[in-house]
């Protein structure tokens, strides 16, 4: 039985022990362990990207054991190309937003640190879990150490966009539990066996009648986390609020949670609900609102970081309309878009947090001509906001146009609707960089502004390198998910 994932997820429980024996006095050797930590996290996870095999069995990497064996719960790991993609982004970014803390957090770094070690290994979980109640489990380990990140090292409104953030969560989170509970009952009732493994419950037949109402309820539970439209107003505030790290794994992993559960347990779980064509039209319409009302919004913001936000509501919509087109380009597309998204809007969070740091501002008015003394940091700048607005040849055009092809394979509308879209974010991010990187600079506290430094330029380069590798050469990442999306689409057209 290989361990490897089990292995992965040990790292940051492990770190998590260590540093309650480190003393709180010792801020250097709490930041450079926590930072060990992440990064060995990291290198621990690379070899699930060189053993996968792409031509064998959609779930490798798989572990069993018993865990609650009077319910028929077990510690099962397993994963397809698209769950070693998340795990993957999931380690790089927690190593990235940890290096980002470091001149960041001056306060209780070992609360702070541990928080983030106990979230990582909960976001680790949810992509690797292979039965029902422990991917439950890990979804709402989430919640608890993303609650106090925001609301003790967030920003003045941090009280109130913590308990938003946790009661929207929480109130999707048991329609989430109801469904799931359907499903175990039912399997129940027509195999006589209690069990949350997934190929087992993938199994069951769920009647008809009941299939619509479950389908809604894990609805709720993932369209929360997405988040997406009329269910994302907890996320400005909570992005605005949270640290700049914790801003990025908001962004780079946690709403990719919601569209892996539309796509893990929707999709295969529920097919004929999933391809209903009331239900398609639902959830398009949801996902085209969402990504032209979201980038309507940040064209009338002033606030930098809320900017950045709202976009993550039209990005994810573009993933979420790609699940739905239920074709293979829609499907493989969403995915890209995903790991695309997590790259992009994590470096718009950090570019943020670098001026934060040193002018302690989020409004855009405070700004413009900072490429007169931040030339390096323009330039990580302009490549992050070309990357976003899906501009060839970086990486936000490979999974744009790859979701257009699958939309309009559905609809001519959809694919527009699409196009509007990319318009719409080609403005408002070139409006932003424009009036903080480019002409005059009217505000004098910006003259003295120092250009990166060599630790904020590390964590930049590897998703620079990112940008340009799948916006380059896709090809690896299509192949590693071919599998995966051939099996989702078979199971939904079962």
């Amino acid at each position: 039985m290989d361990h490897l994932l089990s292995l992965i997820l040990c790292v940051p429980l492990a770190g998590l022990l260590v540093l309650f024996f480190l003393p709180s006095t010792n801020a250097r050797l709490i930041k450079l362990w926590a930072n060990f930590v992440f990064l060995a996290g990291f290198l621990v996870s690379l070899p699930l990207w060189f053993r996968f095999d792409p031509a064998g069995e959609v779930f490798q990497f798989v572990e069993k054991a018993p865990w609650i064996p009077a319910i028929g719960a077990s510690w099962h790991l397993g994963a397809d190309g698209y769950a070693v993609l998340l795990i993957l982004l999931t380690a790089l970014v927690g190593a990235v937003a940890s290096l980002s803390s470091w001149s960041a957090i001056t306060e209780r770094l070992k609360e702070y640190y541990g928080h983030f070690m106990l979230l990582q290994f909960g976001m680790l979980g949810v992509f690797a879990a292979r039965d029902l109640l422990l991917f439950f489990v890990f979804w709402e380990l989430t919640l608890i150490p993303m609650y106090f990140i925001i609301a003790i090292w967030g920003g003045e409104r941090r009280g109130y966009s913590a308990i938003k953030f946790v009661l929207y969560t929480l109130v999707g989170s048991m329609f989430l539990l109801l469904g799931m509970l359907a499903f175990y009952w039912q399997h129940y009732v027509q195999f006589q066996t209690l069990t949350w493994d997934l190929n087992e419950l993938l199994k069951t037949q769920m009647p008809r009648e009941h299939a619509w109402w479950v389908f809604w309820a894990f609805f709720l539970g993932f369209a929360v986390k997405v988040p997406m439209w009329p269910l994302h107003t907890w996320l400005p505030d909570a992005h605005t609020e949270a640290p700049t790290a914790g801003s990025v794994i908001l962004a780079g992993i946690l709403l990719k949670m919601g569209t892996y559960g539309f796509m893990r347990f929707s999709l295969p779980m529920l097919p004929e609900t999933s391809r209903d064509p009331l239900v398609v039209s639902i959830m398009a319409g949801l996902s085209i609102i969402a990504i032209v009302y979201g980038a309507l919004v940040c064209l009338m913001q002033t606030d930098w970081k809320k900017l950045i936000a709202y976009s993550s509501v039209s990005h994810m919509g573009f993933c979420t309309l790609g699940i739905f087109a239920l074709n293979h380009a829609g499907l493989a597309g969403s995915i890209i878009q995903q790991i695309n998204h997590g790259v992009s809007t994590s470096m718009l969070f950090l570019i943020v947090g670098v001026v934060y740091e040193r002018r302690h501002t989020r409004l855009i008015a405070e700004y413009g001509g900072l490429f007169r003394v931040m030339p390096v940091f323009t330039a990580v700048f302009l490549t992050a906001a070309l990357s976003s607005m899906g501009m060839p040849p970086l990486n936000g055009f490979i999974g744009e146009i790859t979701i257009i092809r699958g939309a309009y394979e559905v609809s001519f509308w959809w694919a527009l609707a699409c196009g509007a879209g990319i318009a719409l974010g080609a403005a408002y991010l070139l409006w932003l960089f424009q009036r903080t990187m480019l002409g005059e600079m009217t505000n004098e506290k910006n003259q003295a502004l120092k250009d990166l430094n060599w630790r904020e330029a590390a964590y930049f380069s590897p998703l620079l390198a990112m940008v340009f590798w799948i916006g380059l050469y896709p090809a690896p990442f299509f192949r590693m998910l071919d599998g995966s999306v051939t099996a989702m689409l078979a199971a939904v057209q079962r």
